[in-house]
C-alpha cells in the first residue's frame, strides 16, 4: 500500500512556497517557491502563479496529496474569505477556501495563519510549555505558546506581535495605526531607515554586508529595529512569562547577527529579580511557517494543543 503524501503551503506577501513530504516520516519529495508579480497586480495573476506550480507538481511527482496545510499571511475570516491583506490588497474579498479547495480536489485542505503554523512548528521543536515566537519577514507575525498550546483557534489567526504598539509616535503601519512593531521592525520597515541613513536605496544584501562590517547607517538602522522587537517581546513577556523567545522569519534569518542583537536589547529591559527569558534564533530558520503548514496538512493541528513528536510522547506516558 502506497503511503499517502501531504503538502504544506507558506503563502506569504512576496512568496509562496511549496513542500510535498511522504508519510509520517517526512521524506520531502518535492519542494518549489515562487515570487509573486510586482505589487501593484490583480489578485487573477498571483492565482495563476498558483495553479502553474500545483501543475508543476503534479508533472514532477505523478501523486496527489491525501492532505494540504496553507499558511497565510492574510486577515482571514471563519469562513476562509480574505479580509485584509495590505501587501497585496487584490486578495481582499477573495474566498481563499474555495480558491484551495479547486486548486486541490479530493484533498483535506487545512488553513491557518502563518505566525500560528510557524509558532507551533518551532515549539514542538523546541518542547518547552511556554514559547514566544516573532518572524520578521515582509511584516512581523508570529505567536504565543502557554501550557503547550496556541493561545487563539488555529483558524482564528495568531497573536498579533507584529500590531503591538512600541512607539506611538512612530511611523503609519499598514493597519491603520502608528508605531507598531511590524511598523518600526519589519524588513521593509528596516530597508526604509537603512535608505534614509544612507540617503540611498539599500536592498537587503547590502544592509547585510553593511551590518556586518559595522558600517553606522546599518548598524543603526538594524540596532532600531532589534530594539523595537525587543520591546513587543518585553511586554508579551511580562503577560506569559515564555522559557524562550523564539526569532524567525526570512529577514532575521539572513542577517548574521540579528538574534543576538535582539536578546542584547531584550536583556537590557529585564527588571530586578525578573530577568528576560532568552531569544534563539529559529531551528527552522525562514522556514517555520512551511514546516508548519505541513504539520497541518498531517492532521496534526486539529486542535490547538502543539504535536509532540512520538518519543516525546512515550516518555509522558
Amino acid at each position: 500500500m502506497t503511503e499517502a503524501c501531504y503538502l504544506g503551503v507558506d503563502i506569504g506577501g512576496t512568496k509562496v512556497s511549496f513542500r510535498l513530504v511522504r508519510g509520517a516520516d517526512g521524506e520531502v519529495l518535492w519542494s518549489s517557491f515562487a515570487r509573486w508579480p510586482e505589487v501593484p497586480s490583480d489578485v487573477g495573476d498571483d492565482l495563476a502563479v498558483l495553479r502553474t506550480r500545483v501543475r508543476d507538481l503534479r508533472e514532477a511527482t505523478r501523486v496527489w496529496p491525501a492532505g494540504v496545510g496553507v499558511a497565510v499571511a492574510a486577515t482571514v475570516d471563519a469562513a476562509g474569505r480574505v479580509v485584509s491583506w495590505p501587501n497585496r490588497g487584490t486578495w481582499r474579498g477573495l474566498d481563499l477556501l474555495g480558491e484551495l479547495r479547486s486548486l486541490f480536489p479530493g484533498s483535506e485542505v487545512a488553513w491557518a495563519d502563518d505566525g500560528a503554523l510557524a509558532t507551533v512548528a518551532e515549539a514542538a521543536a523546541a518542547e518547552v510549555p511556554n514559547l514566544v515566537y516573532a518572524g520578521v519577514g515582509t511584516g512581523i507575525g508570529g505567536g504565543v505558546v502557554v501550557g503547550g498550546r496556541l493561545l487563539s483557534a488555529m483558524s482564528g489567526g495568531a497573536c498579533e506581535l507584529g500590531h503591538v504598539v512600541v512607539n506611538h509616535d512612530g511611523p503609519p503601519c499598514t493597519c491603520g495605526r502608528r508605531g507598531c512593531v511590524q511598523a518600526e521592525a519589519s524588513g521593509p520597515a528596516t530597508l526604509r531607515r537603512a535608505s534614509a541613513e544612507c540617503r540611498q536605496t539599500v536592498a537587503f544584501d547590502r544592509l547585510r554586508v553593511g551590518y556586518r562590517d559595522r558600517e553606522p547607517w546599518a548598524a543603526a538602522a538594524i540596532e532600531h529595529s532589534c530594539a523595537a522587537l525587543a520591546a513587543a517581546l518585553a511586554g508579551v513577556g511580562e503577560l506569559v512569562a515564555p522559557a524562550v523567545h523564539v526569532v524567525g522569519g526570512g529577514f532575521a534569518a539572513g542577517i548574521p547577527g540579528y538574534v543576538a542583537e535582539v536578546g542584547r536589547h531584550l536583556a537590557a529591559l529585564s527588571r530586578p529579580g525578573h530577568p528576560a527569558a532568552p531569544v534563539v534564533p529559529a531551528r527552522f530558520g525562514g522556514e517555520s511557517s512551511l514546516r508548519g503548514a505541513v504539520l497541518a496538512a498531517m492532521g496534526a493541528l486539529s486542535g490547538p494543543d502543539v504535536p509532540r513528536r512520538p518519543d516525546q510522547r512515550a516518555r509522558e506516558r
